[in-house]
C-alpha cells in the first residue's frame, strides 16, 4: 500500500480534491485541506521534504504583494458602482430605441450594450442581472420568444468575462505570468467577434422566425421626432460626424509627431472625435439649438461617458501610460465620477459596492491562498511532471494537446467556476504548454473563452442562475400595456443558451485555427503565409500547416 501511494501520490491528491469539491465543501478550505493532508502523508512516506512547507509564508506574503491582484477590487468596484448608478438602465433604453424599428432590434440592443457593460464593469453577474432586470420584461411585452431572449441576455453578460478589463483575464496573467496588458490586446478581437456572432444568431432568428424577434411597434418608440419621424438619419449624420473628425484628428496626429505607433494614434484620435460629438449634443440639449434629432442627443449622451471611461482605462493601459492596477484605479475613480454627475451616488450605494467589492476580493484571495498550499504540495510530490508527461504524450503532439485541454476546461466548468479554473487547473496545464512551446497569451485567451462556457452551461452555468434569480416565474401583469404575460420556465432559459455555447465553442475553434487573432498583440505582422507556419509539436518534430508559437521560459505558479 505504501508502494502504491509513493508511485501514485500525485493522481491521488488531484482525485481526493475532486471528490471534496463535489462533495460541496468550500473551494478555498477544500484546498488547502487536500495540500497540508498530503505534504503530512508525503513526510511520513519520505516522499516530501519539510522545507516545502517552510517555502509556504513566503508564497503567502508574496500572493498579498502582488500588486497585478490589486487590479481585481479596483474593477469590481468600479463595475458596481457604473451598474447600481443606472447606467445600464439608460444604455438598453436609449440603444433598444435606437435599433427597435428594425426586426430583432432589442436583441441586437441588449448584445450592443453587453459589450459595452464587459467593457466598463467586467463583472458578468451585474451585467447579466441589469439586463435581466431591464430588457427581459420589455423583450416579453412585444412578442420575443423565451428562448431568444433568456439565451441573447444570459450571453450578453459573459461578454464581461473576455472583454477587457476583464477580472478573468487578470487572474489568468498572474497564473500565466504574463502581462495584464497582453492578455487584453490578445482578447479584445475574439471578444468583439463573440459580440458580432451573438448579433449574427440574432439576425438569422429573426429572418427564420420572425415571431421570435418581433420589431418595437410605434407606439413603444418614444424618442421620435415631432413630425413622427424616427430620427435615425441624424444618428448616421453623427456617426459620419465622428468617423471624419476621427479620422482628421488620426493624420494630425501622425503628421506632428510620426512617431505615434497606428494604435496609439488611433486611440487618441477616437477620443477627439468622441468629445466633440459629445460637446454638441450638450450643446443642443442645454442651448435648444436643435441640430440633432431627439434620438441623436440621447444616444451621444448616454454613450459616450461610458465610452470615454473605457478610454480612460484600456486606452491609458494600450498606450503604456497606466499599469492595469493604475488604469482600475482610475476606472473607479471615474465611475465615482460619472455617478456624482449624474445625481446617483448616494452614501447607501457607495456602502453597498464597498461590501460587495470586499466580499469577492476576500473571495479570491482565499481561494488563491488555498491553491498556493494546494500547489506547493503537489510541486513537491513531482506532480508537476506527472501532469505535463500526462498531457505532453497525448497522441497529435500541440493539436491533440489543446484538444484534450479544452475538452477537459469544457467539463470542468460544469462544476467549477472561472476562479477555481484559474487556480487550480491552469497552473498545471502552463509547465506542458511551456514543453510544447505554445505562446502562454495565446493559450490564456483560447481558455478565457473556453471558460465562459462555464456561465452558460445547462444547467450549472452561474449566468443561467443570475438570469432565473430576475426572470419572472409566474405570470404578470403587464405595467405598460396591461396584458397578462406568462413566465419563464428553467428550462426556457437552458434551451435559450445552448445556441450560444456553440457559439463559443466556434469561437474556440477559430482561435486554434488563426492564431493571428490573438498573436496580434505582439505589434508584429506574421513573417510567414497561414499555409507555411509551422507548430513545434513535442520533441522537436513540427505538424505540417499548423501554426507556430514562441517559447516563453517555463513558468511555474
Amino acid at each position: 500500500m505504501t508502494h502504491f501511494l509513493a508511485e501514485n501520490m500525485a493522481p491521488i491528491m488531484f482525485a481526493s480534491l475532486l471528490i471534496f469539491l463535489l462533495i460541496g465543501y468550500p473551494v478555498a478550505f477544500s484546498l488547502a485541506a487536500v495540500g497540508l493532508t498530503y505534504a503530512l502523508i508525503g513526510m511520513e512516506l519520505g516522499l516530501f521534504g519539510q522545507n516545502f512547507l517552510q517555502a509556504l509564508p513566503e508564497r503567502v506574503f508574496g500572493i498579498m504583494r502582488n500588486e497585478t491582484l490589486l487590479a481585481i477590487p479596483f474593477f469590481t468596484f468600479m463595475g458596481l458602482i457604473l451598474e447600481r448608478s443606472g447606467m445600464a438602465e439608460d444604455l438598453l433604453d436609449t440603444i433598444g430605441q435606437l435599433f427597435g424599428p428594425i426586426r430583432g432590434g432589442l436583441g441586437y440592443a441588449v448584445v450592443f450594450v453587453g459589450a459595452l457593460l464587459a467593457a466598463t464593469t467586467g463583472v458578468v453577474a451585474a451585467s447579466v442581472i441589469s439586463m435581466g432586470l431591464i430588457s427581459l420584461p420589455i423583450m416579453l411585452r412585444y412578442g420575443y420568444d423565451r428562448k431568444v431572449a433568456s439565451g441573447v441576455i444570459a450571453a450578453s453578460g459573459t461578454l464581461a468575462q473576455i472583454i477587457p478589463p476583464s477580472l478573468v483575464l487578470i487572474v489568468m496573467a498572474d497564473q500565466l505570468g504574463r502581462s495584464v496588458g497582453d492578455m487584453y490586446k490578445g482578447a479584445m478581437i475574439p471578444g468583439l467577434m463573440l459580440a458580432g456572432f451573438y448579433m449574427l444568431y440574432v439576425f438569422i432568428m429573426s429572418m427564420i422566425r420572425p415571431n421570435s424577434a418581433p420589431a418595437l411597434p410605434p407606439e413603444a418608440r418614444r424618442l421620435r421626432e415631432p413630425d413622427g419621424s424616427s430620427g435615425v438619419i441624424s444618428v448616421l449624420v453623427v456617426l459620419v460626424a465622428v468617423v471624419a473628425l476621427s479620422m482628421g484628428a488620426y493624420y494630425s496626429f501622425k503628421a506632428v509627431d510620426p512617431s505615434h505607433s497606428e494604435s496609439n494614434a488611433g486611440i487618441l484620435a477616437a477620443a477627439f472625435g468622441f468629445v466633440v460629438a459629445y460637446v454638441i449634443a450638450l450643446a443642443n440639449r442645454y442651448l435648444k439649438l436643435n441640430m440633432l434629432s431627439r434620438l441623436a442627443e440621447a444616444v451621444v449622451i448616454v454613450l459616450i461617458p461610458p465610452l470615454g471611461l473605457i478610454f480612460l482605462v484600456l486606452g491609458t493601459i494600450y498606450l503604456g501610460i497606466a499599469t492595469p492596477t493604475e488604469g482600475g484605479a482610475m476606472g473607479a475613480v471615474g465611475a465615482l465620477i460619472m455617478a456624482m454627475g449624474r445625481g446617483k451616488l448616494p452614501f447607501s450605494l457607495l456602502t453597498q459596492a464597498v461590501d460587495s467589492t470586499a466580499k469577492l476580493s476576500a473571495f479570491v484571495m482565499f481561494i488563491l491562498l488555498g491553491a498556493t498550499v494546494f500547489s506547493l504540495t503537489f510541486i513537491g510530490v513531482n506532480g508537476h511532471h506527472w501532469v505535463e508527461h500526462l498531457l505532453t504524450s497525448t497522441p497529435g503532439g500541440v493539436i491533440g494537446f489543446l484538444i484534450v485541454v479544452n475538452i477537459l476546461i469544457f467539463f470542468l466548468a460544469f462544476f467549477l467556476d472561472y476562479f477555481e479554473l484559474a487556480f487550480i487547473v491552469i497552473p498545471l496545464l502552463v509547465p506542458a504548454a511551456n514543453a510544447l512551446g505554445i505562446d502562454l497569451v495565446w493559450f490564456g485567451v483560447m481558455l478565457a473563452v473556453n471558460m465562459q462556457t462555464s456561465f452558460m452551461h445547462p444547467p450549472f452555468g452561474f449566468a443561467l442562475f443570475f438570469l432565473r434569480s430576475v426572470a419572472p416565474k409566474n405570470a404578470y401583469k403587464d405595467r405598460i400595456t396591461g396584458a397578462r404575460i406568462e413566465g419563464i420556465k428553467s428550462s426556457d432559459i437552458y434551451w435559450g443558451a445552448l445556441p450560444f455555447v456553440v457559439i463559443q465553442i466556434v469561437m474556440i475553434a477559430l482561435v486554434i485555427t488563426f492564431p493571428n487573432l490573438v498573436m496580434h498583440y505582439k505589434g508584429t505582422p506574421p513573417a510567414m503565409a497561414p499555409q507555411e507556419i509551422q507548430m513545434p509539436t513535442f520533441g522537436g518534430d513540427s505538424a505540417p500547416g499548423a501554426p507556430s508559437f514562441d517559447l516563453p521560459p517555463p513558468t511555474i505558479n
